[in-house]
């Protein structure tokens, strides 16, 4: 008898369903290097991870999906390989035996323009945008939203979303390389070209989503690749408007946990409204040996996540 099938036991209660997750595997086929702040990454073992995590879930065998946090392929990743090794990481989570959900990050978009990515991943998409939703159970619904809608990476030169962006970076970021945050103060930091913003329609299409989960008497838990609480993040990786963002999500009381990636690091906090935010240890960041995935179990009042290694476990109850 497993321990979860154990913990499971004493509660009395299974889970109504469970998922795997992992975020930033951000795999390239060149030497380790390390991020801008010095911290060291592992492009070839996070494959090594990435396939490690498929085997876990698989043997799991109660998943009913995973989730993919976006940031599959590195910046660095020489450009004329971008294609195959996206393709190649594709194949890897298309091992798992269950659907596997994908959203996309900053990393994937400097290999390839999102018409040629999101088909990949296999993104519902209009208009090339890469918010979504889906419904696993009839308790459940979980929003994929697209934090680079408004973005100067990933659309055309030309395109109102590029422009918007480019705009944008300009009013809040004084400095000629629009990465660096220097002389930015406290959540000003956040104003950099790695990150993007969620745009008006998805804002709209945001609150049509949780008018229908509140009347369905839904649990909502919102995913995406940059982070919506600065308690759980550091300054430099949030969603640029995700304080509008929340001001929406606040407006309903269907929302539960917000998961997302992003910072390498983790966080975890929980904001006045009582909502969970989640951020993933990234995968890339594994030195050889080591792991950061893992699977969450559902219930009525809590997410439950089970983390592997370098990746924490944490309990997320709520008022059901």
């Amino acid at each position: 008898m497993g321990s979860a099938t154990v913990v499971a036991s004493v509660q009395g209660k299974q889970p109504l369903f469970s998922f795997g997750v992992i975020s930033d595997v951000q795999y390239a086929d060149i030497p380790d290097g390390r991020s801008f702040i010095g911290v060291p990454r592992y492009y070839r073992h996070s494959l090594l991870v990435l396939q490690r995590a498929v085997q876990n879930w698989n043997n799991h065998q109660k998943l009913k999906f995973a989730i993919n946090f976006g940031d599959i392929v590195d910046g660095f990743c020489p450009k004329d390989q971008s294609l195959n090794v996206v393709k190649k990481i594709v194949n890897e989570f298309d091992k798992f035996n269950g659907p596997v959900y994908h959203m996309i990050g900053n990393h994937c978009l400097y290999n390839l323009p999102r018409d040629k990515l999101l088909p990949l991943l296999k993104i519902p998409s209009t208009d090339r945008h890469a918010y979504y939703d889906f419904s696993p159970t009839p308790e459940y619904r979980f929003v994929v939203l697209d934090g680079y809608d408004i973005s100067a990476i990933g659309w055309p030169q030309d395109h109102p979303h590029t422009l918007e962006a480019l705009k944008f970076l300009r009013e809040k970021n004084p400095n000629t390389e629009k990465n660096s945050p220097a002389g930015l103060l406290g959540l000003e930091r956040r104003f950099l070209m790695f990150n993007g913003a969620v745009g008006k329609e998805q804002m709209e299409w945001l609150d049509s989503i949780l008018q229908g989960a509140t009347k369905l008497k839904q649990k909502v838990v919102v995913c995406c690749h940059l982070p919506l609480d600065p308690d759980a993040t550091s300054q430099e990786a949030l969603l640029w408007n995700y304080n509008e963002v929340m001001d929406v999500i606040h407006r309903y009381n269907c929302v539960k946990v917000c998961l997302a990636g992003h910072d390498h690091k983790g966080g975890h906090s929980i904001d006045a409204h009582g909502i969970h935010h989640r951020v993933f240890e990234a995968a890339l960041e594994c030195p050889p040996g080591t792991d950061a995935f893992g699977y969450i179990d559902v219930y009525d009042n809590k997410l439950s996540l089970v983390g592997s290694d370098r990746m924490q476990s944490t309990d997320m109850y709520f008022s059901p």
